[in-house]
């Protein structure tokens, strides 16, 4: 038997919101089969995604997703005229459809209910600062080597070196065994976490424009890092993430409006689970 939370059925409400609310107030027309009008709730439905703007689509897709409509429509009409709406298996479906239709509209008119203040918004955003930061960026080179003894001498070149980061490229082209190795050694900019922990740690605690003394062990092999740049990490203002500050909000105050409905029925219902 297949559990399904209370969290998870709002979750999924919420993401059929945007769907449905588009959808049902559709007037839009692409055409008509036999008298009946194609419109953007017909096309939304074969398209089953509210990103996709139908009106972008090249003119061969949307010929494609119209193909479908059209089908769907006479098939669909075909099919009543047969006299399945009298059938006990289609008066079923059509009574579950109909409960899930009611929940679907009652959760919609319920969202509208749930708000969020200015001050919740600004004291969700003062108590979880660390959670709207732009992380600290590294911009580094690097020479990976398969032996320590390789990534030492390497270093013991760059020591003598008297323009560091020129000898470090070229070394780099010739010696590192990495992907980057035709490019200087080049990895671009990246978030300090977004390499494996000692890489990054290696490479945080490098000055500007200098290179790791000893070799950087790594499950790739060993590295010599050249830092070109590192940026601190940076807050990001109120203004920039109320936004989504406001809708993470909207729906936790949504889903525990919902559950206290939904615990409170609980209570006076007659539950069986086998």
């Amino acid at each position: 038997m297949i559990k399904i939370t209370s969290k998870k059925l709002v979750s999924s409400l919420i993401a059929t919101l945007a769907i449905s609310s588009a959808t049902l107030n559709a007037a839009e027309s692409y055409g008509s089969v036999n008298g009946e009008n194609i419109t953007k709730q017909d096309v939304a439905v074969i398209l089953r995604n509210p990103n996709i703007d139908f009106n972008s689509l090249p003119k061969k897709s949307k010929n494609q997703v119209l193909d479908q409509v059209i089908e769907k429509k006479l098939l669909s009409t075909k099919a009543m005229k047969s006299g399945v709406d009298a059938d006990v298996q289609y008066k079923d479906a059509l009574a579950k459809l109909k409960k899930d239709l009611a929940l679907e509209i009652w959760m919609q008119k319920e969202y509208k209910k749930v708000t969020v203040s200015e001050k919740e918004k600004k004291d969700y955003f003062n108590k979880n600062k660390e959670k709207f930061k732009v992380p600290a960026t590294l911009e580094a080179r690097h020479i990976l080597t398969k032996t320590e003894k390789e990534a030492k001498d390497i270093i013991k070149k760059l020591d003598k070196a008297s323009k560091k980061k020129d000898e470090f490229i070229n070394l780099a082209k010739t010696k590192s065994v990495g992907p980057s190795g035709p490019k200087g050694g080049y990895l671009g900019k990246f978030p300090e976490t977004q390499m494996v922990p000692e890489f990054s740690k290696a490479a945080k605690a490098l000055s500007k424009g200098k290179y790791s003394k000893t070799p950087v062990k790594t499950q790739f092999g060993y590295h010599v890092i050249y830092l070109e740049d590192k940026v601190a990490s940076k807050a990001l203002a109120y203004d920039k993430v109320k936004d989504k500050i406001n809708q993470a909000l909207l729906q936790q105050k949504f889903r525990a409006h919902i559950k206290k409905q939904a615990d409170a029925l609980r209570k006076n219902a007659k539950i069986v689970i086998k």
